[in-house]
Formats: C-alpha cells, structure tokens, sequence
C-alpha cells in the first residue's frame, strides 16, 4: 500500500506545476495561452496512447522494470525543465513525462486487483487519492519555491528531486510474488491469463461498454486538466496572486483526494457505485456553474465541491472499470484501453478552454463547456447497471 501511495504521489505535480506559474511563464518565454495549453494537451494525449501500450510492456519486461523503466522517465522529464530555454524544449519535457506516468497507470490497477481481489474499491480509493495529493503538491509548492529565490525552470525541475527514492523502494519492494508479471509457467498468478495480456485489448474495443467508460472517464478528466491549467490563470486575472491561486488549487486537490479515499469506501459495499456516480457528477455541474458565473463567491467552496466532484467521480469510474471483469488481468487491459482512448479526450478540453478564453477574452466560455460535459456524465451514468455488466462485455470470464 505504502508502495502505491509513494509511486503515485509522483504522477501529477508535473502538470499541476504550470498553472499557478503561467503569468511567468508568458512573461519569460513569450508563450499564449493556446501555447500553454499544450503542457497539458500534449501529455494527455500521450497519456491515452501511451497506457495501451502498458499491458504489453508489463508482459514483456515484468511490472519492476516497467515501473522503473517509467519512474526514471518523469524524473527525467521533470529534470530536463532546469534547461528548458523555449516552449519547444518546454513541451517536450512534457511529453517525456506524460508517457512515462502513462506506463504507471496502466499497471497499478491491474496490479492492485490482482493483489487485493476483495479491497479493489478501498484500494483505488488510496491511489485515486495520492494522484490528487501529488497534484495538491505541485500546484502549492511550485509557487512557494519561486518565492523562495528559485526561477521558473528551477521550480519546475525540483519534482524530479523525490523520484528518486521511490525508485529505490520499487526495486526492493516490487518482486515476483504477485507483483511482478512476467509468464513463467502455469503456476504463476498472470500466466493463465497470457491469452488476455497479449490480446485482450482488441474485443473489449468491440464492446460499446468500453467506449462509454472511455468517454465518461474522458469528460471528467478533461474537466480536471482543465481545473489544473486554467483556474489558476482565470483567478490571477481577478487579481489574485500566484501564492494563492497555487493555495486554491491545494485546496481543490485535497477535496479530490478526500473524496477519492472516503467515497469508494462508502461505495464498497453495493457493487450498485450509481448514487455515488451521480452525486459526484452533480457536484461538478455545481462546480462550473459557480466558477462560470460567481468566481468570487466562495472560491474555497467552489473549489471544494468541484474537488469532491472530480475526484470523487475519478475513484469510482476506475473502481466500475475493474467491476466489469472478475479476471485482474483482463480487468487490467480494460482499465489500460479504458485509460487510453478517455485521456486522449481529456487532452481536447485544456486547449478548448485556452481558445475559448482568446475568441470570448474571459474563461466563462470554458467553464460552461465544462459544465455541460458534467451534465453528459450525469446522464451516462444510467448504463451502468451492473446486473448488466456480464452481458454488455459478452463474456463468461472470457
């Protein structure tokens, strides 16, 4: 557990990083808006093909070695912005970053099920949560930096900094004993499973199912990209500084993490997550709206609704991805192809809000967008009856 806490932790400050420091950013690199979002756009997006990719890299090289193999590249990624002297380099570093997490997210949850068959909703509750946390510390602790004499370049690199031990502990913790998923024989946990690993991935893109878990989990993570790289600059413009828009997006990331941990918890008992679903999808219509309309309403508790919204929301649609299958590793797949094709949509939603913001000159325009994704998801939400589970994937443990 306190594996998966410490890997994911390292998943998100890379993104959340930028926004509170995007004045700065313009100012020293010249860079717009549009060009911005594409520190966000670009990793998604990279994130979507990259995850398809992780079933094969586990079978191939072991889930040790993939994970390293991964944890190396953000640290890397993450380290190459002390030299960052343009946007291109910039935006490249990006990309290094967004396919190495891409790798860790498509192995922990198949992992985590095949490990903790009976704690799979508390368990991504805890992982949902940390990737909140990370972001949580990214977004307060960038700014806090450059006020404590650091330039821009060096904030950014410093997330490379606690990488390096969670590699240590990878190597040390992470073996062959239901962790690592290299086939060796009939006996070992995954190898039964060898058929799904290597190709799975293609009838479970013939479900609809697949697409819709696809598209929902796509919406709602646009809105939180969208969240990281945007509120921040929408709230400078309102005269805030760079310290406490980075606060509010602390505060935004700990409702996310909170919600994370406490609602798949209270979910866990009825494999019926539908109430919770439309509970957190609602608060993110709340979310937006207030944000659209009375930003400086109770920022703290738009900030908070719209955390437990998206975070909350993120916990449970993983959880009803890993539902759909008994089997973890074909539950795995799923959850990569899932992860795949939903953040490649993510990647659509931070650019659409920077060229909303320039056509309308406000963040209103993309607040409302988002809002109306919210109220697609809420609809959605229907089909996942999981009566039906068995007879949308058309398999009897495949």
């Amino acid at each position: 557990m306190a594996t998966v806490v410490l890997v994911t932790l390292n998943l998100r400050p890379f993104l959340t990083a930028v926004g509170p420091i995007t004045p700065v950013l313009q100012e020293q690199t010249g860079m717009s808006l549009t060009t911005i979002s594409w520190l966000t756009l670009l990793p998604m997006a990279l994130m979507g093909i990259s995850t398809w990719l992780a079933p094969s890299a586990q079978r191939y090289l072991g889930a040790r070695l993939t994970l390293l193999i991964a944890l190396a590249g953000i640290a890397f990624g993450n380290a190459l912005r002390l030299v960052s002297i343009d946007a291109t380099l910039l935006i490249a570093t990006a990309a290094v970053c967004g396919v190495s997490v891409a790798l860790v997210q498509g192995v922990l949850p198949g992992l985590i099920k095949q490990r903790n068959p009976k704690h799979v909703a508390s368990i991504m509750g805890v992982f949902s949560a940390a990737l909140m946390l990370g972001g949580a510390l990214g977004a307060q602790f960038t700014p806090l930096a450059m006020q404590w004499g650091t330039d821009w370049r060096e904030a950014l690199a410093l997330w490379a900094l606690p990488v390096f031990p969670v590699m240590v502990l990878v190597a040390v913790v992470v073996r062959g004993e239901g962790f690592v998923t290299r086939e060796r024989g009939a006996g070992n946990s995954v190898g039964a499973s060898g058929l799904a690993m290597s190709g799975g991935s293609v009838w479970l893109l013939r479900r609809k199912r697949t697409w819709l878990l696809m598209v929902m989990l796509g919406l709602v993570n646009g809105g939180y990209a969208s969240m990281v790289a945007w509120v921040p600059p929408h709230y400078q413009t309102l005269g805030w500084s760079a310290t406490r828009t980075g606060t509010l997006i602390a505060v935004i990331s700990i409702a996310q993490a909170l919600a994370a941990l406490i609602l798949p918890f209270f979910a866990r008992r009825n494999l019926d997550r539908r109430p919770w679903l439309w509970f957190t999808a609602v608060c993110q219509v709340l979310g937006f709206f207030m944000l659209a309309n009375w930003p400086l309403v109770w920022p703290l508790m738009i900030g908070i609704v719209l955390g437990i919204g998206l975070g909350g929301f993120f916990a449970l649609i993983m959880v009803v991805g890993l539902d759909h299958l008994h089997d973890p590793v074909q539950a795995g797949i799923l959850s990569a192809v899932m992860q795949g094709g939903g953040y490649l949509l993510t990647a659509i939603s931070p650019w659409l809000v920077a060229a909303l913001q320039e056509a309308s000159g406000g963040f209103s325009a993309g607040w409302w967008w988002q809002m109306a994704a919210s109220c697609l998801v809420v609809i959605f939400v229907f089909w996942l009856d999981p009566n039906r589970y068995a007879r949308v994937m058309g398999v009897v443990n495949h």
